[in-house]
C-alpha cells in the first residue's frame, strides 16, 4: 500500500464531502452529500431510507468532529480530516474504520436494497455507484471485483472491506463517489 495513494484518496474524499467548497467540512456538507445520494437513487428526502442515510452521515461527521476536537456545529479543516482519518486507517485499523463507516454503509445498503433482502445485487450496486457519480459504463464491471465470495450479492461486511481496501490503496473501487 502506498501512503501517497491513500493520502490522495483522502484528499479527494475531503473535496467531495466539502459540498459547499468552503475548505472545511461541516455537518451541512455531510447532510447535503447524503441527500444527494438519496435523490440520485430516486428516494424522496422525507423517506425513511433517505432520513436514515442523512442521520448516518450526521453521526459520521459528529464522530470526526469529536475526534479532532471541534463542536458538532464547527468545521473540520482538511489537515484535521487527513490526520484523523489516517490515524483511524493506519494506526487504529479495521475496527475503528468499521465503527466510523459502518452506519453509513448500513444506511447505503438500506437505501439501495430495492428488494429488501439485506444484500446488494449487481443491479442495485450499479445504481449505487451511478448515484455517487461513477459513470454507468464503469459501474457494472466493478461488481465482480467487489463480490469476494462470488455469491452474486454483496453484504455490508463485503462493502466495508471494499471501502477499507480503497482507502488503503489496494483496490480501485470507490463506493462513496
Amino acid at each position: 500500500m502506498s501512503t501517497a495513494v491513500a493520502n490522495d484518496r483522502l484528499v479527494k474524499r475531503f473535496e467531495k464531502w466539502d459540498t459547499d467548497g468552503n475548505g472545511v467540512l461541516e455537518a451541512g456538507d455531510f447532510q447535503a452529500e447524503a441527500a444527494r445520494i438519496a435523490k440520485n437513487l430516486g428516494k424522496q428526502a422525507d423517506s425513511p431510507e433517505a432520513q436514515e442515510l442523512v442521520n448516518a452521515f450526521q453521526v459520521l461527521f459528529e464522530g470526526l468532529a469529536e475526534r479532532v476536537g471541534v463542536s458538532a456545529t464547527g468545521g473540520i479543516s482538511q489537515d484535521q480530516f487527513l490526520a484523523t482519518t489516517k490515524e483511524m486507517l493506519f494506526e487504529e485499523g479495521e475496527a475503528s474504520f468499521n465503527r466510523a463507516l459502518g452506519p453509513v454503509v448500513n444506511a447505503l445498503v438500506n437505501v439501495c436494497d430495492e428488494d429488501k433482502d439485506g444484500h446488494i445485487s449487481p443491479v442495485e450496486f450499479s445504481s449505487w455507484l451511478t448515484a455517487v457519480g461513477v459513470p454507468d459504463a464503469e459501474a457494472g464491471p466493478l461488481f465482480a471485483q467487489v463480490d469476494a465470495n462470488g455469491d452474486g450479492r454483496l453484504s455490508e461486511d463485503e462493502l466495508l472491506r471494499v471501502m477499507r481496501e480503497f482507502h488503503f490503496g489496494t483496490l480501485d473501487v470507490e463506493l462513496l463517489g
